[in-house]
């Protein structure tokens, strides 16, 4: 028999890393927790601090669930599975493995944060990454036979798996994935419609029906469902069963399930919709909480049926297999506390040094006066509806007017814009990330090839400063693309976001403190700059810049 230490009896190392491990949790949830509250496929988050410390006590005072078969010895530990002086090391590489990837991707997210701004989800997924291999690099420590305080078992890796379903998922696979679903969706969805005989076709995500038109957006791509299920299913697997092949069954049907239920939703809606059913509001909510009601339902049953088929009684947790001969040493704890000791210096570091500006009370341009409100010979619309882009912008200044005429060469089209962000509010390769050629190819602009991505142009007689320069397509509309980042009232040159070499130089650069105002400016038209550079509301327009940098 070898019960398990209280915290109380552990060595001081040990001790340490607990309250470290304890504090970089407390850390992760307060980054994480505006993606819960914010973001629907999230949601279920809320409950994982909670869900953390249940799994937790139950590996330590529950029901044991083995990595292995129940039949065969238990493994508390990796390295108890072997023999000899190899066994300490294999244990101590394993661990110094995920510390240093653990300290690695801290740094990264540390400097995607002063790139991008601690909101950012690539940021969110990259720290919790990060914390999931220092918990792993803790439990191999506090699972050793010198600690004996967390059980190297199913419910503990759960535990620690699940920290990955509650982050945020990186942009670009986060919108693969969300497009991919929806084309799946729709496309059963219209075969489900022509197999009962109804009329529809399809349009992208959209299908239209005799009477009615359903899209099927992100949000019913089936994401939010997905994570919930494969959230439930793991938690199901550590708190409901034993068996391996229990597991594996229960972890396996849970995407697959998610994936037919929202179908069998979307489908009823569009039934609705066809038959003349407003579908919005009411109906779209109860059947999206219905989904994941039935589901969670069905993976509570699937797992106690195989529970009740496995037979058999429970051991107790007390129940240990004699110590193994070979023991973990005290320079594995020694390792863990100062790994995480480096981690949270890391933190404090990134964190002191991307705190807001302390002025942020400085005056805000006005962004309308800048842009000529009426032009002769143009007429003029005023954009309404740009403050459906502040949160993804991270600033509500936004201004934005179009002037367009009819000539001999046919329509003219000049659009001016203008996004400003207060010191403090925005990181530079936050707003460095939202340009042209990141955004519009996402609203159906296709990028073509310019001869000089970078130019100087002047505007009346005067030369203006280096402009980036882009140029797209939608359709036979061809739009040319010319705008300047100033930072703290200078031009800015444009870096990429995709090297970390790049984000180290913004961060160093412009990233940290974040102490100067930033205003971006956009010109594009549908005609070359050279039949531009004279018009006055061009002039008047970069007349009225001047004094802010450009």
């Amino acid at each position: 028999m070898s019960p398990l230490a209280p915290f109380t009896r552990l060595p001081l190392a040990a001790k340490l890393s607990v309250l470290l491990l304890a504090a970089l949790t407390a850390a992760l949830g307060l980054l994480l927790w505006p993606h819960w509250r914010q973001n629907p496929d999230l949601s279920h988050g809320y409950f994982m601090p909670v869900i953390f410390l249940l799994l937790l006590r139950e590996s330590r005072t529950g029901t044991l669930r083995f990595l292995g078969t129940d039949r065969s010895p238990r493994i508390d530990h990796p390295a108890q599975s072997r023999r000899g002086g190899s066994v300490e090391w294999v244990a101590l590489t394993s661990q110094l493995a995920c510390l240093t990837v653990g300290l690695l991707a801290l740094a990264a997210g540390g400097l995607y944060a002063a790139s991008l701004g601690w909101s950012h989800d690539l940021v969110g997924f990259t720290l919790t990454f990060a914390f999931v291999l220092f918990l792993a690099a803790g439990l191999l420590v506090f699972s050793s036979a010198s600690n004996r305080f967390i059980p190297f078992n199913w419910s503990a890796v759960t535990a620690i798996a699940l920290w990955l379903l509650c982050a945020p998922i990186p942009p670009g696979t986060y919108s693969r994935l969300t497009l991919g679903l929806q084309l799946m969706v729709t496309e059963n969805v219209l075969r489900s419609l022509h197999l009962l005989g109804i009329a529809a076709v399809r349009h992208g995500n959209i299908l239209e029906l005799g009477s009615a038109s359903v899209g099927i957006e992100e949000a019913c791509s089936g994401v939010r469902s997905l994570i919930s299920c494969v959230f439930a299913g793991l938690l199901f697997s550590a708190s409901l069963v034993r068996r391996p092949w229990s597991r594996v069954l229960l972890i396996g049907l849970s995407a697959p399930l998610a994936l037919v239920m929202n179908f069998i939703r979307s489908l009823t809606l569009t039934l609705l919709a066809n038959s003349g059913v407003k579908i919005e509001g009411f109906w779209h909510d109860l059947t999206g909480f219905a989904v994941l009601g039935v589901t969670a339902a069905l993976l509570v049953g699937l797992a106690l049926l195989l529970e009740r088929k496995t037979g058999g009684q429970p051991s107790a947790v007390g129940a240990q297999p004699p110590a193994q001969t070979s023991t973990a040493r005290p320079l594995s704890a020694r390792l863990l506390v100062s790994g995480l000791a480096l981690a949270a210096v890391l933190v404090l570091f990134f964190y002191a040094n991307t705190r807001p500006a302390l002025h942020r009370d400085a005056p805000v341009p006005d962004l309308a006066a800048i842009l000529p409100p009426a032009a002769e010979g143009w007429q003029v619309e005023t954009a309404r509806d740009l403050y459906q882009f502040s949160g993804v912008l991270h600033t509500d200044h936004l201004a934005q007017r179009t002037y367009t005429r009819m000539t001999d060469h046919g329509p003219e089209q000049i659009i001016l814009y203008l996004a400003y962000w207060r010191p403090g509010q925005a990181s530079v390769s936050l707003v460095s990330s939202h340009t042209p050629d990141a955004c519009w190819p996402g609203s159906g602009w296709a990028a073509v090839p310019v001869a000089d991505p970078r130019v100087i142009h002047t505007v009346g007689h005067r030369r203006l400063a280096e402009a980036e320069s882009r140029s797209f397509l939608s359709g036979d509309f061809p739009q040319n693309v010319w705008y300047w980042h100033l930072y703290d009232g200078r031009p800015i040159t444009q870096q990429g976001t995709s090297s970390p070499a790049a984000l180290l130089r913004l961060a160093w650069q412009y990233g940290f403190r974040h102490d100067g105002d930033q205003l971006f400016v956009r010109v594009s038209s549908n005609r070359p700059w050279a039949d531009l550079a004279h018009e006055p509301v061009l002039e008047t327009f970069f007349a009225r810049l001047q004094p802010l940098g450009l």
